[in-house]
């Protein structure tokens, strides 16, 4: 039983870090964007 829950743990991280780091990567491209569309 501990086993299915160190898995769940794992895995509940792992969507985590990967949410934080598309939304981090997606603030980064928003910076771009508004960056180069700013003069025009």
């Amino acid at each position: 039983m501990s086993e299915k829950r160190a898995e769940r743990q794992v895995a509940l991280r792992v969507l985590v870090y990967v949410f934080v780091t598309h939304l981090f990567a997606g603030f980064i491209w928003l910076l771009f964007y508004i960056g180069g569309h700013a003069d025009k």
